[in-house]
């Protein structure tokens, strides 16, 4: 991809961040608040103008960036052609939640970014993590391998002989909601009951106590029997979870990330391997789980390894310029 600078936007829940960058590395970073009411266009017009705003502030003429990535929160949908998001976490017409003043159902994200941008690639937010990774980070030279966040939900991208996995809409990699176990107080924000989110996401583990998730692991490090066997029993659904995975895809690699590995990944991975590695040792043998290398940028640094034109690559990996930006 031929291009002098690029642009990139991570779309969450919380939080949209833009960058633009050129040969050297990332320019300038703006990031804010999600917009969550307004028109349904309300939120990529506000990409457009963030975007408008990191030019700006890097002193480059917003005109001169016409290639995009994308990592964004999903599902996906596809309307008359064009990839829409059809979010839980920002479509209030699917939620009754009072955090949602929207009547939104499908979020026209391609539709209206297509008018600023002449080439545009969107990508799930962890599918654009695993290409950060397999570019700049824990997971240079896997064919097989995996991305997992464990934070305030629970996704992941897949790689399979080298290919990035994106199926129909590009919601490969929906495994957070594959269904563990029958429980019905795990219910998981997309209406299932027991599936992986529902059971060990942040938004989730800390009610079996009746507090918040960070709460809840810093008990557990202290020595507080309950909160440790609740952490522990995540741990396990997690490492089971990986063990499908890896039964399924015959996967070699895993890099976590995500608020709850960053933060508790270094006492809860043995608990993770133990599940895989002493299921089927014939499919299992010789897998790795390590922490991403990226930390929390790499969703930012996903967006950007979508588009980041391939001459560019080699220098990024000697003087990983995305550190300038921070967290």
């Amino acid at each position: 991809m031929d291009a002098t600078f690029i642009g990139a936007v991570d779309i969450g829940g919380t939080k949209i961040a833009t960058i633009v960058a050129g040969p050297q590395g990332p320019l300038a970073r703006v990031t804010e608040p999600t917009v969550k009411s307004g028109p349904e266009d309300a939120l990529p017009n506000q990409v457009i103008a963030m975007m408008d705003a990191a030019c700006r502030q890097a002193g480059v003429d917003p005109a001169a960036v016409k290639t995009a990535g994308i990592a964004s929160c999903g599902p996906f949908v596809r309307e008359q052609g064009f990839l829409g998001l059809s979010t839980p976490n920002l479509c209030g017409g699917h939620t009754a939640a009072v955090d949602l003043p929207n009547d939104w159902n499908v979020i026209p994200v391609e539709r209206v970014l297509r008018k600023r941008f002449n080439q545009l690639v969107i990508q799930n937010d962890c599918v654009a993590a695993l290409a950060a990774e397999r570019t700049f980070g824990a997971l240079q030279g896997e064919r097989d391998c995996a991305y997992a966040t464990w934070s305030t939900g629970i996704g992941f991208g897949l790689c399979v002989d080298g290919q990035i996995l994106h199926g129909k809409h590009g919601n490969a990699g929906h495994a957070g909601h594959m269904l563990m176990s029958e429980r019905q107080d795990a219910l998981c924000g997309c209406g299932n009951r027991g599936d992986l989110e529902g059971l060990i996401s942040g938004r989730n583990i800390g009610r079996r106590m009746n507090i918040s998730t960070a709460e809840l692991f810093r008990a557990a490090r202290s020595g507080d029997a309950r909160a440790r066997e609740i952490a522990i029993e995540a741990a396990q659904w997690f490492g089971r979870a990986l063990y499908n995975l890896t039964a399924t895809l015959d996967s070699r690699a895993f890099a976590v990330g995500g608020s709850v590995w960053l933060h508790h990944g270094e006492w809860l991975a043995p608990i993770v391997l133990e599940e895989i590695e002493r299921r089927l040792p014939a499919l299992t043998s010789g897998v790795t789980v390590v922490t991403a290398a990226l930390g929390n940028l790499v969703a930012d640094i996903g967006a950007l390894s979508l588009i980041i034109p391939a001459d560019w690559i080699a220098g990024w990996r000697v003087t990983q310029p995305w550190q300038k930006l921070g967290g």
